[in-house]
């Protein structure tokens, strides 16, 4: 297998157990047996292992001295931690993606908050904020930068899921609405300052 069969395979395996993990099928210390995930990829260990260090890099998962590698649990102190990491990267992602914040750009983003609204379950809404939030920051041409956002969107997301039940009801989300407002109006340092309240918001939730 080559090295980009390998790491086309461990980016497939690290998604697949993402989803499990932030959707709360692979619960907080469940041990994730490197045989069985190879064999269920039909994968050797080296992009099961590269999969288990991005998941890593994400905070879904520990690697522990002599007992493998196990889903991350988490405290209220990491949620306050990640919130505030994503209200500063992204307040910093918005400053420089504004300049270049086209009409349709934006519109995509009022269609995204939408979607928002009218979700009809917790997985839909989460996907569709994350679809938001990309709008609006990916024009900022910073590539590890908003590669440290996706990532902290998805600990994040796992937070907002395991908090909520069978009963759903989608939030009208009206910081979204402002930050979008705020940028039409090219009134940039009003929608960081919603924005940076809006994540820590929806992270302590």
């Amino acid at each position: 297998m080559t090295a980009q069969k390998d790491n086309t395979l461990a980016a497939r395996i690290s998604r697949a157990l993402a989803e499990q993990i932030i959707s709360g099928s692979l619960a907080p210390g469940v041990k994730l047996g490197q045989d069985r995930i190879a064999e269920e990829f039909g994968a050797s260990h080296v992009p099961v292992r590269e999969a288990f260090r991005r998941l890593e890099a994400q905070g879904l998962v520990v690697s522990e001295p002599r007992r493998g590698v196990r889903v991350a649990g988490f405290s209220l102190e990491e949620v306050k931690e990640v919130a505030e990491m994503r209200a500063a990267l992204e307040v910093l992602a918005l400053r420089h993606a504004a300049p270049h914040l086209t009409p349709a750009i934006l519109d995509e983003a009022d269609e995204a908050n939408r979607r928002c609204d009218k979700a009809p379950d917790v997985q839909a809404w989460e996907e569709a904020n994350r679809s938001f939030h990309r709008l609006i920051l990916a024009p900022s041409n910073m590539p590890r930068l908003l590669k440290t956002i996706d990532d902290l969107h998805s600990t994040s997301a796992r937070f907002l899921l395991s908090g909520w039940r069978s009963e759903w009801e989608a939030p009208t989300d009206r910081d979204h609405q402002a930050i979008l407002t705020a940028l039409r109006a090219g009134q940039i340092d009003r929608a960081a300052t919603v924005l940076a309240r809006h994540v820590q918001w929806i992270d302590k939730k």
